[in-house]
């Protein structure tokens, strides 16, 4: 058996270029410096609505409980193990939690194995063949971290999809919650819609009766058909509306348009205006998904821009090589030939890796700006459900009282009534007034219920805090 050994001659080759090379690699790393993740600075707030208080007193992770309404704990339950959108971004974490290890893999030797055989015809000489069979390794030293960073940034996508995740999760419930309340409200307007319609069908036969007894002009008993038509009409659409927002509810839960409905009920009856939260919680841009996915994604581009500064360094490959061939089959493994090639890379000149420095340098200052976007907008949020949710309950207030006042009108006039002191149009009227202020106040009622569902999900959903800087994996 013969074999050659360079392996004894390489050791003090690769010596003999790390050392001519040290000088080299200590002014290329003079020049390269990786950057060290800072959280960017956001426009300050500097007071709220309501005064700040501690995050876990003041939302509690399965937060729509607190409207207490079996079903609403039913529906959310499967929307959350059967909406398709939630499935895509769990997927993403899959795919994402993967890609750490394909990134990763790029610091491991690789290993290549070929066999062959070639067969030669000349004239004038005999037929030859020749078999062969080799392997080879390859290994890129990450002697500067430059895997290392890539694996960096991808860990930091992982964790970004995940508060995507988060957020869709949080998207959902909302949405679920707000859509079920809608359809709870046009379920109650469409009862006191038909009661008014039974209502003013009774005034039309009264008024036919009178205008026959000629009590009251043609006119009256044309104007009050023509609000019989109205109220039709508006029956019919809030029944379309009920039909568009059952078939949004169903898409949420992830079942076909049609082949679900919410049993009707009455959302006063039904679901109670719950406490609101005593305050906001002061880790707010730890605590919203969205704002943490944002962050994430800087992060990410921050260790991009660490591993294409890294790429500017000379690099190390080791490179073993071992085969052996015959000219028969039989004698293939009788003889070997073993080889080891060290070798640096030095890219003193490649424009790809300066052009991959400036793209990943710009693309951190979009994910910056994106991120303060994103504090920027949540702060509007928080804001606006504050508003809203104060605002409507104080009218809730007049609302209530508007009513009161109205029934002890109502009262009072059908006491004249039956006294003979006021016409039926006039009970008529006052039981439209009456009927109108109750809508409002079932309108009213809806509103507090999704400023508050919106006031849940602006503060993160009970979500815990997560300090983006710290997250390493």
């Amino acid at each position: 058996m013969s074999m050659s050994r360079p392996c004894g001659r390489a050791l003090p080759l690769l010596r003999a270029l790390l050392a001519g090379s040290l000088a080299l690699l200590l002014a290329s790393c003079a020049g390269v410096k990786v950057p060290e993740y800072q959280r960017p600075d956001t426009p300050g707030k500097a007071s709220w609505s309501r005064p700040a208080v501690s995050a876990a007193d003041t939302i509690a992770p399965d937060w729509w409980r607190e409207f207490r309404d079996p079903t609403l704990d039913e529906l959310v339950n499967r929307a959350i193990a059967g909406n398709f959108d939630v499935k895509i971004l769990a997927a993403r974490i899959q795919v994402a939690e993967a890609q750490i290890g394909e990134a990763r893999a790029g610091a491991l030797p690789t290993l290549d194995v070929g066999a062959g055989a070639s067969f030669e015809k000349s004239t004038g000489q005999s037929f030859r063949k020749q078999f062969n069979l080799g392997t080879q390794v390859n290994w890129d030293i990450d002697i500067w971290g430059k895997v290392e960073k890539g694996v960096q940034a991808q860990t930091a996508e992982f964790h970004a999809t995940e508060a995507d995740w988060r957020a869709g999760y949080l998207t959902l419930v909302s949405d679920v919650a707000t859509t079920y309340f809608q359809i709870l409200q046009l379920d109650e307007q469409i009862d006191r819609q038909q009661r008014a319609l039974d209502r003013s069908r009774q005034i039309l036969a009264t008024f036919e009766a009178m205008l026959g007894q000629g009590l009251v002009p043609r006119t009256q008993v044309l104007r009050q058909r023509a609000e019989n038509n109205a109220l039709t009409r508006d029956l019919l659409e809030l029944q379309r509306a009920r039909g568009l927002a059952g078939n949004a509810l169903a898409t949420l839960l992830g079942v076909p348009a049609g082949e679900f409905t919410v049993p009707p009920g009455k959302l006063q009856e039904r679901v109670g205006l719950p406490a609101v939260p005593a305050g906001l919680p002061s880790e707010l841009l730890n605590r919203r998904p969205d704002i943490v996915a944002a962050e994430f994604r800087l992060l990410e581009a921050y260790d991009l821009v660490g591993q294409a500064r890294l790429a500017q360094l000379p690099s190390i490959s080791l490179t073993g090589r071992g085969g052996t061939s015959s000219f028969a089959l039989g004698d293939l493994l009788k003889s070997f030939t073993f080889g080891f090639l060290p070798s640096i890379n030095i890219p003193a000149f490649d424009p790809s890796i300066k052009a991959r420095l400036k793209t990943t340098e710009a693309q951190t200052k979009v994910f910056e700006h994106e991120y303060q976007r994103t504090v920027i907008a949540a702060f509007e949020e928080v804001e606006n459900a504050l508003t809203n949710l104060d605002a409507h309950r104080q009218q809730r207030t007049e609302l209530q009282q508007q009513i009161d006042q109205l029934q002890i009108v109502a009262a009072q006039i059908q006491a004249q009534l039956r006294e003979g002191l006021v016409s039926q149009l006039e009970v008529f009227e006052t039981e439209r007034s009456l009927l109108a202020a109750q809508l409002a106040l079932l309108a009213n009622h809806q509103q507090i219920l999704a400023d508050t569902v919106t006031l849940y999900k602006a503060l993160g959903g009970g979500w815990p805090t997560v300090e983006v800087a710290n997250v390493r994996r």
